[in-house]
């Protein structure tokens, strides 16, 4: 603890140094780490000469890959995948040199339409960027590796508790958000022994039934999804969520049946009393057994994990279809956030964009704001992450 409180006191003090800092310009900042097989790689955005926020990405397959051949498979992917539309800045500093320089210098200056520099001999503020991305990245792999062996514990503990011959691999749980049944959507999300798997994440705009009726809301939108599964367009999971009680399991096994989805269990995640974590109760499927565990069970927060996440991305997918329909600004959304507070953040960053693109602490810099509404305003930006 105390080393983890010495490098954020210090990656502090090199933020602080970003704001007053005299570089000027756009640059982005790689920094990948590779340890025991796994890689993280952190990307800061500078603008202007500040730091306006920054995301980390898990590469997979890295096992027997070094940082340089990482790197060198991550940037063109992450500026010129065929759905990308980022902002490629004309100096990209990366934290080692990279095999494939000067041809990723010449495709990205194509895509930019100006010259676009890699660098990885530098010093100054730039060598304190890379420093403090790499820390970053170090840090944030280790926390990662050390949550995935607590993870698999959990499945493990989740087979024992459900009774199953093999430890589950891949879990889904699905969630239904509206507002009086106004912008309902459905959510997918996906958890494997490695973690949340986030590229896997679905959503669904659900439309043609009664406002407010969360059973066909449910069978719409497991019927698209397990549609798609069944043709080979995913994998199936092992165990199959709802966030709901016997009703809402009835309609998940009558959606399997009709497709003729087998070899999937399907448990219902009913509520407590007054909703309180801890006191839930599972339905398990066509066996109709009721399980009850203790607060305590690494099963429960395993099972608690991915329902709470089902419904964050369901609540924030339903609130942008919101704003869309109502034609108002996604600030607007935000509980609690008003309307001199927006004001604020649109000064401070210059539009939305520069929200989007601010990370937490950022967000959190700005006056009136904290860090609870940063981390509001940052989800509804970034449901996926």
């Amino acid at each position: 603890a105390a080393q983890y409180r010495d490098q954020i006191v210090s990656l502090k003090r090199v933020q602080e140094k970003q704001y007053v800092s005299s570089e000027h310009g756009n640059i982005d900042v790689i920094a990948g780490v590779t340890k025991n097989g796994a890689a993280c790689i952190q990307v800061f955005f500078i603008r202007d000469g500040r730091n306006l926020g920054n995301k980390f990405y898990y590469p997979k397959q890295t096992r027997d890959a070094e940082v340089p051949e990482i790197l060198n498979a991550f940037i063109p992917q992450y500026y010129l995948s065929h759905n990308s539309s980022r902002f490629i800045p004309p100096e990209i500093i990366v934290n080692t040199e990279l095999p494939d320089e000067h041809l990723l210098q010449e495709v990205l200056s194509e895509r930019a339409g100006a010259n676009v520099t890699l660098s990885h001999r530098i010093r100054g503020d730039r060598a304190r960027w890379i420093e403090m991305a790499e820390n970053n990245a170090r840090t944030v792999l280790d926390n990662q590796l050390a949550s995935q062996a607590s993870l698999l514990q959990r499945f493990e503990t989740l087979q024992d508790v459900l009774d199953l011959e093999n430890t589950p691999q891949r879990l889904e749980c699905f969630d239904i958000s509206h507002t009086m049944g106004e912008a309902t959507v459905a959510s997918c999300v996906v958890m494997e022994t490695q973690g949340l798997q986030k590229n896997d994440y679905r959503r669904f705009n659900i439309e043609g039934i009664t406002p407010g009726d969360d059973y066909a809301a449910m069978q719409q939108a497991l019927t698209r999804r397990y549609t798609r599964l069944k043709k080979g367009e995913g994998k199936l999971p092992d165990i199959l969520f709802i966030d709901g009680g016997k009703g809402q399991v009835s309609e998940a096994l009558a959606v399997l049946e009709e497709l003729q989805v087998t070899d999937v269990l399907v448990v219902g995640i009913a509520k407590g009393p007054e909703r309180k974590p801890g006191l839930e109760t599972l339905f398990v499927g066509s066996i109709n057994k009721v399980v009850t565990l203790p607060s305590d069970s690494p099963a429960l927060h395993l099972i608690q994990q991915v329902r709470d996440e089902a419904h964050r991305f369901a609540i924030t997918g339903h609130r942008q279809r919101r704003a869309k329909a109502r034609n108002v600004s996604i600030l607007e959304e935000i509980d609690g956030l008003g309307p001199k507070r927006r004001q604020a953040l649109l000064k401070q960053f210059g539009g939305l964009q520069g929200i989007q693109r601010a990370g937490i602490e950022d967000l959190a810099s700005v006056n009136g704001i904290s860090k609870a509404m940063a981390q509001k305003i940052y989800d509804i930006f970034h449901p996926d992450h």
